[in-house]
């Protein structure tokens, strides 16, 4: 069958893979799961319960929750009848609850647990389009999404849907995702059947995820990343688990064994640090042959070495990164990484222990996926983030920015002719970040808003450098300062585990962390790690002078976006007095 619509996917699956378990999630400590068919019957009873509600063609239906499948069933549904799904972030500040809800006029909107609810029912009475809040959860005194169910399978619309289904065209809005962003009002991406349907049969044919097996998912579904991601492992048949929350996916690796699954480079670099330190925490032998096989693995290439290195290679594997792969559940293959730049040493050495990282590219106004990292020759390589998907062009502009043109390109900015025609020029979607094009395959250097002059008048690419900086075990996270000033300096936030250890070792006292950062030690020990990156860059974008601080940060404080990426403008904010006394 030809797919077009997100919809005609879960059609798909039905007629080739029928899969006893298609969607899972964890209930009351037990997995719960659905059938294909499950799934199908969940999203038609949504059709018919929504048209039973009033819910036309254009209607704005909200989603705020995690994962779970009911966010499957509720998307589904909502398609199926050419209404509009808006999913909204469950950590967003009420402000943006109370603009997003007005300015897509949502109709009806679905939320997970009683903590959600308590954020949209605050803003409820300002928010006049709203008529009716539904819980994923069951709580009492309040509507339940099973009453919908329950509504659709008393009034089953079944030819009124179909019809629809069979008019709705694929240039049609699907959904209405509202970008976090780093600064500024929200911004609603409209983005089309087709733009979604195209990224998820371009991403088919890169990556290799047999229908046979399980994968596990605990990134947002808010974010267009996790969402397209979502819909391929549909597309190709495998068995979809949701995992518990962010602090149970080791856990949940262990449980479910999947073949793969998405993340972004904060996660896989926390995962990368807890590794070295249970290895730095090793004693004689164990831990030389430990770091002899990190050694190795950061000398490994995918085009293949001398025989020499791949018979101590399967040494290593034997002895070392089995033991990687046990920690991951023993059954992953392939991870994907996404929505920021990803430090190469971890793709280098994740690959060298048997788990292919594939590092894609895009933004959410393309659906999202520009290009990424394949398992084929030639379409992959260290450092890079790939090549076009097939049916995307994209080209350089001459200040060094990536345009980029195809089926996935949005509609355009909800109610912003304006910011539309900023972006999208004589068909060339402008992304804003900075890169080269090597041999088809693309490599991203920095984001064009983020780059900076020094009073010198040389500019600094921050991001580039804080992913050099980040390599360092004892750096959890950097933001590079400098703008107009005579040097770049660093605001570096310790990885507080790793140096505590290593205080105890070199039996330094303290009495708490802020003691611990006020250490002539601790700066001794960033400082020699900051020289030793210091080496690999021009003497203009040199660090000079760091400060540490204490409280790492986050998407609740409000110095992250919810996709992890630092929220410059307020970090600054924050440590103005710190930055001014770093030129002092």
């Amino acid at each position: 069958m030809e797919i077009k619509r997100t919809f005609d996917i879960l059609a798909y699956q039905s007629e080739n893979y029928n899969k006893e378990i298609a969607l899972a999630y964890k209930q009351k400590g037990e997995w719960k799961t659905f059938s294909t068919a499950d799934y199908i019957d969940y999203a038609n009873n949504i059709s018919y319960g929504l048209l039973a509600l009033g819910v036309q063609a254009g209607d704005k239906i909200g989603i705020v929750s995690n994962n779970r499948p009911e966010w499957n069933f509720i998307d589904m549904g909502v398609s199926q009848i050419k209404a509009i799904s808006v999913p909204l972030y469950p950590t967003i500040s009420a402000e943006d609850y109370k603009f997003i809800l007005n300015d897509a006029e949502i109709k009806y909107v679905f939320v997970g647990d009683k903590k959600i609810l308590a954020k949209v029912q605050a803003v409820q009475a300002d928010v006049p389009s709203l008529q009716g809040i539904y819980t994923f959860d069951e709580i009492e005194n309040e509507k339940n999404w099973l009453e919908v169910v329950a509504l659709g399978k008393k009034n089953p619309s079944v030819n009124t849907v179909l019809e629809i289904k069979n008019n709705l065209d694929e240039n049609e809005i699907l959904t209405l995702i509202y970008t976090s962003g780093t600064t500024g009002t929200p911004k609603g991406v409209m983005l089309t059947h087709k733009n979604i349907v195209s990224n998820v049969k371009g991403c088919s044919t890169v990556l290799v995820l047999p229908s046979t097996e399980k994968v596990l998912s605990f990134l947002p579904m808010c974010h267009i990343f996790e969402r397209t991601v979502t819909y391929i492992y549909q597309y190709m048949g495998t068995s979809l688990y949701y995992a518990e929350s962010i602090e149970m996916v080791a856990a949940n690796l262990q449980e479910v064994k999947p073949y793969a699954f998405s993340t972004v480079p904060r996660l896989l670099e926390k995962v990368y640090d807890k590794i070295i330190s249970k290895g730095d925490a090793l004693t004689g032998i164990k831990r030389k042959l430990f770091f002899w096989a990190i050694d190795l693995g950061n000398e490994y290439e995918l085009e293949g070495k001398s025989p020499w290195y791949s018979l101590q290679m399967k040494l290593a594997d034997k002895l070392i990164f089995s033991k990687w792969r046990e920690a991951l559940g023993g059954n992953v293959k392939l991870i994907i990484s996404g929505s920021a730049a990803l430090q190469v040493r971890l793709s280098r050495i994740f690959t060298a222990a048997g788990i292919d990282v594939l590092e894609g590219y895009g933004l959410t106004e393309t659906s999202p996926v520009i290009t990424v990292n394949g398992l084929r020759q030639g379409t992959r390589k260290f450092g890079t983030v790939g090549v076009p998907l097939p049916g995307i062009e994209v080209k350089i502009a001459q200040d060094g920015e990536i345009l980029c043109k195809g089926d996935n390109v949005m509609l355009g900015y909800y109610k912003r002719p304006d910011l539309t025609a900023e972006v999208i020029k004589d068909g060339w979607f402008y992304t804003g970040d900075i890169g080269v094009i090597e041999n088809n395959l693309l490599r991203i250097t920095d984001r064009k808003k983020e780059m900076f002059k020094t009073s010198g008048g040389k500019y600094i690419a921050p991001q580039f450098l804080e992913n050099k900086f980040k390599e360092s075990i004892y750096i959890e996270q950097i933001m590079i300062v400098g703008e107009n000033q005579k040097h770049p300096s660093a605001l570096i936030v310790p990885s507080m585990p790793i140096v505590m250890e290593w205080a105890k070792n070199n039996n330094i006292a303290y009495k708490d962390k802020n003691d611990l950062l006020k250490t002539p030690q601790l700066t001794e020990l960033i400082r020699a790690e900051i020289q030793g990156y210091n080496r690999e860059f021009g003497n203009w974008e040199q660090v000079k002078k760091f400060e540490l601080v204490p409280e790492e940060w986050s998407v609740e404080s409000g110095e992250l976006t919810p996709t992890m990426k630092l929220k410059r403008k307020i970090i600054t904010e924050t440590y103005k007095n710190i930055i001014l006394k770093m030129y002092e």
